[in-house]
């Protein structure tokens, strides 16, 4: 019979992305569609607040997230609810991601770190990179700022 490996001491996680903007991914289970706010992510899985509700520990489904790569295609598994702090956020994990999907995930998954969106403990970083990364945020938000001004805008048709 096979055995489960012996934990020794904490396990090493991924570190944990605080996903900004409310990102919203598509959940299907049984070919039913529905939208989920993404709230974390990790290499492993993550974490969303689902439109239906809950879903049952165990229920197998799958999501697709839109990354500046493109979009990525996974198979999950519904985990507990309460993630993060939050009642309404949902785990799930990864169960499988193809190569195409997995690729994009990761570099998402960096440069969402790179931005200062990781709970992973810093690094050493140089003057340089923590200019960058300030200069970086500056520019997402300003951004999403004039995105938000552009879409309370009437466009030239409507006036």
């Amino acid at each position: 019979m096979p055995q489960k490996p012996q934990n020794r001491g904490r396990r090493n996680r991924p570190p944990r992305i605080r996903v900004p903007n409310q990102e919203r991914a598509l959940f299907s289970v049984d070919a039913t569609n529905f939208v989920g706010v993404i709230q974390r992510l990790s290499l492993t899985g993550g974490s969303a607040i689902l439109a239906k509700g809950p879903i049952a520990r165990g229920t197998i489904g799958k999501v697709g997230l839109k990354t500046v790569y493109g979009t990525v295609t996974a198979q999950i598994e519904f985990l507990q609810t309460g993630a993060d702090g939050i009642p309404l956020a949902q785990a799930f994990r990864f169960l499988a991601m193809d190569n195409l999907s997995a690729s994009r995930f990761e570099l998402a998954a960096k440069q969402m770190e790179h931005a200062g969106f990781s709970d992973a403990p810093a690094s050493e970083a140089s003057l340089g990179d923590m200019v960058s990364t300030s200069v970086n945020k500056l520019r997402d938000s300003i951004r999403r700022l004039s995105q938000a001004v552009a879409a309370g805008k009437p466009s030239r048709q409507e006036r």
